[in-house]
């Protein structure tokens, strides 16, 4: 699977695009959407290169999600990637989630609750962290929900536009 449009603006709105590198909370040089390899102090990259490297960075992802094989939606297969974007294919791959997840893909407690341990940096929790993994498993196990709801806006917004045009 490859990541949606869905799954790519949901990390693209938690890292935020910088242009200039910065250090990150963990003390990691980062750039773009969250770019770390090969990244140094004073480097800058444009939105367009910031793009590229996001595309780049989520085929690692992708990949680690897909080398599960897990039984996964759309929605539930980009949660996942972007939670593996942040925190890393070998911090996933042994992960308590993960096995969460091999023993059953079904939303619950227990898939939450390991879902959000990765909050920390350093072992301190931090709000955005907090904030993502909150997103990320709304999105994993409300999804099909949470996109009949965009749908639903959307459709209101074009009939809205309709009325007030034909008026």
């Amino acid at each position: 699977m490859k990541t949606s449009i869905i799954g790519r603006n949901l990390i693209k709105t938690f890292e935020g695009y910088r242009e200039n590198a910065y250090l990150d909370p963990v003390g990691i040089w980062t750039i773009g959407y969250g770019h770390t390899g090969g990244v140094k102090e004073g480097d800058t990259v444009t939105e367009a290169g910031a793009d590229a490297l996001l595309q780049q960075d989520l085929k690692a992802a992708e990949n680690t999600v897909n080398a599960t094989g897990l039984k996964l939606s759309q929605l539930q297969f980009d949660a996942l990637v972007s939670l593996v974007y942040n925190i890393g294919s070998g911090k996933f791959n042994s992960s308590t989630l993960l096995k969460q997840l091999r023993e059953s893909t079904k939303p619950r407690p227990e898939l939450e609750t390991w879902w959000k341990v990765w909050d920390k940096a350093k072992g301190k929790t931090l709000k955005g962290l907090q904030r993502r993994r909150e997103a990320e498993y709304l999105l994993y196990s409300k999804g099909f929900f949470l996109l009949a709801a965009v749908i639903v806006l959307l459709v209101a917004a074009v009939l809205l536009t309709i009325n007030i045009i034909t008026r």
